[in-house]
């Protein structure tokens, strides 16, 4: 049995920066469950979107917010985001993240994405994501509160009805810690900790195409859901429009920040097409750009678009986005002087599990933060360079609540909770049984329940899960877990999520978009898509 104050799960920045700020009064244990850098964060391009510039104004920061969510963001919640963004920045700044510096002595050299109508994203090149992941983990390093595993596998989180023996609680349950699969021994080890976080990233794995990392297999909201906290808005799955269209570089994404400086997009005989599927042209939000460029895609046949900046300077792109100019060089692309082959590909989860204004769910004692919840700010539609926002300002804030709330934390009544049991299960010596259902999985969702959805499909993407889910759940019973078990019931689970979500959206909105049902209809639908698993059913 393994005890901690606060177990964090996932090594973002979300995770990251919650845990330094609770360390000064906590033990923390961080699991991750590949190498500590093996983040969605370490991959962020773009940069943080906030106000640092006179010219910017929380009010534009807040209208672009509320129109790329369609109408479904929580307005509190963005604007409190957005107010307390420039201190979060300035914060990390303090951690030792070098933002570039603009030109002329001031502070930041601010990048311009779609969506926003002002320049407001700092960034450090193209490498935001890293910067900020290598200062965080610099300091996490050098905290002796902090704990970090490395290899380290969520299985279940811990909730008290069943400790106790009891059916599954739902709302007002409290989560114990969680069930965690050592990669290196293979052993489930038993976390149990006061307060847990949930900071495990997005699905991106759950399509066959993704610009995510292989970790992105969404634990978080799958251990959530199964543990009885509420789930929305799984229906909002953003696809970047942008990924680098070639069959050896896996996974890299073109940063929205390519068309922020310039960047047009262009069929394969070079003309421009945005302008006839949004008035914003390349400048629209990812939503729909993504739509735009599928549909130019499916009229002409072809298998990619292109994105083209080579009329700029050759220099400013090599400086402005050192990293695009040598992958796609490596690949046999010099961005300088040809246009890049672009294809969309699955980016982030609006939705996620369901917190209030703190990182609370629906379960005490259990937090989610960044990817992985469900905040509200994002709404139908993240708007670019939200999310790392997002991260920090939440993280300070769920710190804020352990320290306000610690006291009657630590007052609660302790539980004991069962080891993991291994049964008569056996060791699986097929890892076909796992990948065939892996492939399975993704593409029924890309080919059915992608950028474009219809009705029918969705009915047949059910059907077809139904046989494969109940496969999963023999195989997780029945064999020895192994990682690849583990992430396989977790996407099969984001996957069910996904579609009994879209089903019951019967509108287009944001990254939903139903042929059936082409309108927005707010009369019925401008609400959040809650699930919540009420019986000991499922995975």
């Amino acid at each position: 049995m393994y005890s901690s104050d606060v177990l964090v799960i996932g090594s973002g920045v979300a995770g990251l920066s919650f845990a330094l700020k609770v360390a000064d009064r906590c033990r923390v244990v961080l699991v991750t469950k590949k190498a500590r850098a093996d983040t969605a964060t370490n991959l962020a391009q773009g940069g943080i979107a906030a106000v640092l510039s006179a010219e910017d104004t929380p009010e534009a920061h807040v209208a672009d917010t509320l129109r790329s969510g369609d109408g479904l963001c929580n307005e509190e919640i963005v604007r409190m985001v957005v107010e307390d963004g420039p201190a979060r920045v300035r914060e990390l700044m303090q951690l030792g993240v070098r933002f570039k510096e603009g030109r002329g002595g001031e502070e930041f050299d601010l990048g311009m994405e779609g969506g926003h109508s002002v320049r407001r994203v700092a960034h450090a090149f193209d490498l935001t994501g890293r910067e900020i992941e290598k200062a965080l983990l610099a300091r996490v390093a050098e905290n002796p509160n902090i704990e970090v595993l490395e290899n380290h596998l969520a299985i279940d989180l811990l909730v008290e009805s069943r400790a106790r023996g009891r059916t599954l609680a739902g709302d007002g349950d409290r989560c114990l810690g969680a069930y965690v699969l050592n990669r290196r021994t293979g052993e489930v080890e038993t976390r149990q900790a006061r307060v847990t976080v949930l900071c495990t990233g997005g699905c991106g794995k759950v399509y066959l195409y993704t610009t995510n990392p292989d970790i992105a297999t969404g634990d978080g909201v799958a251990m959530a859901y199964r543990a009885g906290a509420r789930v929305a808005n799984l229906e909002f799955v953003q696809f970047h429009p942008t990924c680098f269209y070639n069959p050896i570089a896996k996974n890299f994404l073109i940063s929205e920040a390519v068309r922020g400086e310039g960047g047009i997009l262009v069929d394969g005989h070079g003309e421009t097409f945005m302008h006839r599927y949004d008035e914003r042209g390349d400048l629209a939000t990812r939503d729909a750009v993504a739509r735009g460029i599928d549909a130019e895609m499916k009229k002409t046949g072809a298998d990619c678009v292109y994105l083209d900046i080579s009329h700029r300077p050759a220099d400013f792109i090599r400086e402005r986005f050192p990293t695009i100019y040598a992958t796609c060089k490596r690949y046999g692309v010099d961005i300088t002087r040809e246009p890049i082959p672009v294809v969309p590909a699955a980016h982030y989860m609006c939705g996620g599990v369901q917190v209030d204004s703190w990182g609370c769910t629906s379960l005490r004692n259990l937090l989610s933060l960044g990817e992985t919840a469900c905040t509200g700010l994002h709404g139908a539609n993240r708007l670019a360079s939200n999310s790392l926002l997002e991260a920090v300002v939440f993280a300070h804030r769920a710190a804020r609540w352990l320290h306000e709330n610690w006291q009657a934390i630590l007052a609660q009544e302790e539980v004991d909770v069962p080891e993991w049991r291994v049964g008569r299960a056996r060791s699986i010596e097929e890892n076909v049984l796992v990948s065939y259902n892996w492939d399975q999985i993704r593409r029924l969702m890309w080919n059915y329940v992608g950028i474009v959805r219809r009705e029918q499909r969705l009915q047949l993407v059910e059907q077809r899960l139904d046989p494969i889910i109940s496969e999963i759940r023999g195989h997780f019973y029945d064999y020895l877990l192994t990682p690849d078990l583990v992430e396989l019931r977790n996407i099969a689970i984001l996957a069910e999520l996904i579609v009994r979500c879209a089903r019951s959206r019967k509108e287009s909105r944001g990254l939903h978009y139903m042929v059936d049902y082409p309108q927005r209809d707010d009369q019925h639908f401008r609400r959040d898509t809650v699930l919540q698993r009420k019986v000991e059913n499922g995975l």
